[in-house]
């Protein structure tokens, strides 16, 4: 029985660790990546909450503070999933199309660069047809390995790269205006198009920014400063847009929250579930990596993760309609986090390579 609750203690501290770093604002790697498994936290403290009643029939004062403290830490959890369920409140109405409107569809995919399943990827989007398409982790194999695309998708802005961060934007609409910019890093592009819908103007902006990992980057700094940097633009424009890529950041992190209130957007994903993208091979280590932030001026038609192509990331679409502007659900924004969107732009661009 001891060395059984030795173990708890163990488990117990690592897991309550784990729950408490993503409090600490520090950009090193070693605390964002805890910001990813919120999920399989909140499991796995709640099999240590349940099994505590097991393992400690004649307990201590001490082990009280221990089950209080997973208590407070399966709720705090708790509280952070919630509004990545079904029972959470939507930030973005569902809505049909009226008449012969047809919705404005859109695939994301990070292909994996060392995939070559490319005919996967291409069935996909013959099965699927959206109207535009933003590949990431593209390389001139990727660009040959889906040139048949080119007969269907006749605008198309394209930067394959050999470093995991090439990007192809296919559109069957017509693109009217398109910028290729290296906001933080000069090896780093993302995109920004205006595309033409219904007679109005959509702008979508794509991004795949540096993940904080120590084979790619050891602080989260450029990747905060790129996705806060692109959440100011879009709040400047005023008009209907879309923030959409892989962010390589999760849904309910103090940066993704960030970038909502500083933009105005609005997350989809809120109210209807986590939407997990990444790993697609790994279900016990899955999370929402690949995005789509919508303005007011959206309402949505169908959000859903496709089937696997292949890569380390499943595909995700979504299906919207152009109604009224609604900005009810939008975050408000403090003073003190302006400044500190603003310090964290700027600490990036100082960091970054451009």
């Amino acid at each position: 029985m001891i060395i059984t609750q030795d173990l708890h203690y163990g488990f117990s501290g690592l897991f309550l660790l784990s729950a408490v770093l993503p409090f600490f604002k520090s950009d090193w790697w070693v605390i964002r990546v805890f910001d990813y498994p919120r999920l399989q936290k909140f499991i796995l403290l709640l099999i240590m909450f349940v099994t505590w009643f097991f393992v400690f029939q004649k307990p201590a004062w001490y082990d009280f503070v221990v089950l209080f403290l997973l208590g407070f830490s399966i709720a705090y959890l708790a509280a952070v999933i919630y509004p990545y369920t079904i029972l959470g409140r939507k930030m973005i109405e569902q809505s049909e199309p009226s008449g012969t409107e047809k919705p404005l569809q859109l695939l994301v995919c990070n292909v994996f660069q060392d995939n070559q399943d490319y005919a996967r990827l291409v069935n996909l989007v013959n099965k699927k047809q959206p109207d535009v398409i933003l590949l990431l982790e593209t390389n001139k194999a990727w660009q040959e390995g889906i040139s048949e695309l080119r007969e269907t998708y006749p605008y198309r802005i394209e930067a394959p790269l050999e470093n995991t961060y090439g990007l192809l934007f296919y559109s069957r609409l017509p693109v009217i205006y398109h910028e290729l910019n290296y906001l933080i890093d000069k090896e780093i592009p993302s995109v920004v198009a205006d595309v033409e819908y219904n007679g109005q103007v959509v702008r979508l902006y794509g991004l795949h920014p540096t993940p904080p990992v120590p084979q790619e980057n050891p602080e989260s700094t450029e990747r905060d400063a790129e996705i806060l940097l692109i959440g100011k633009m879009a709040k400047a424009y005023d008009k209907p847009c879309i923030v959409f890529g892989d962010l390589n950041d999760v849904a309910w992190s103090y940066t993704t929250s960030l970038f909502l209130k500083a933009s105005g957007l609005l997350d989809p994903r809120r109210g209807r579930g986590m939407y997990s993208t990444f790993h697609a091979s790994h279900w016990l280590l899955r999370w929402p990596l690949d995005h789509y932030f919508l303005s007011g001026h959206f309402r949505l038609v169908n959000i859903c993760i496709e089937e696997s192509v292949g890569s380390d990331h499943f595909p995700i679409s979504i299906s919207l309609v152009l109604k009224n502007e609604d900005d009810s659900e939008k975050l408000d924004i403090s003073h003190e986090e302006k400044m500190e969107v603003q310090e964290k732009i700027e600490a990036g661009i100082e960091k970054g390579d451009v």
